[in-house]
C-alpha cells in the first residue's frame, strides 16, 4: 500500500509531540484501544486536568479524535487524518502496550467513574 507524503512542518509537529513519552504512549494504546481520561489515570501518575492536556495537544494536531457518550468522552487515534500513516509507521518501532492495557482492564476505572 502506498502512503501519501505529508508536509515537512506537520511531520515536524508530529515527531515534536510524540518526542513526549506520555503522549507517545497514549498514541500506542489508542492503537489498540480507544480510552477515556479515568482509564489513562490508571496508567500515567498525573491527574486529571494533566492527561487531558496531552489529549488536547494530540486531538489539535488532528492525531486523535474524541466521541461523547452521555457526559464522558472516549478518545481514539483519527484514522481519517493525514497523518495517520506516519502514525503508523512510528507505532511499528513501539512496543504494543499489553501491559499497561491490562493494567486498564483488571481495575475497570469505567466502573467506577460510570463512563
Amino acid at each position: 500500500m502506498l502512503k501519501s507524503k505529508v508536509d515537512v512542518d506537520k511531520a515536524a509537529n508530529v515527531l515534536k509531540l510524540l518526542g513526549d513519552r506520555t503522549r507517545l504512549t497514549m498514541v500506542a494504546i489508542l492503537k489498540q484501544r480507544e480510552c477515556c481520561v479515568c482509564e489513562f489515570l490508571e496508567v500515567f501518575d498525573m491527574s486529571q486536568p494533566s492527561i487531558s492536556q496531552h489529549l488536547r495537544k494530540l486531538k489539535d494536531l488532528g492525531l486523535v479524535k474524541e466521541e461523547r457518550r452521555g457526559q464522558w468522552i472516549y478518545y481514539s487515534l483519527n484514522s481519517q487524518s493525514d497523518l495517520y500513516g506516519l502514525i503508523e509507521n512510528i507505532l511499528e518501532h513501539v512496543p504494543v502496550q499489553t501491559e499497561k492495557i491490562k493494567q486498564i482492564e483488571k481495575s475497570n476505572p469505567t466502573f467506577r467513574c460510570g463512563c
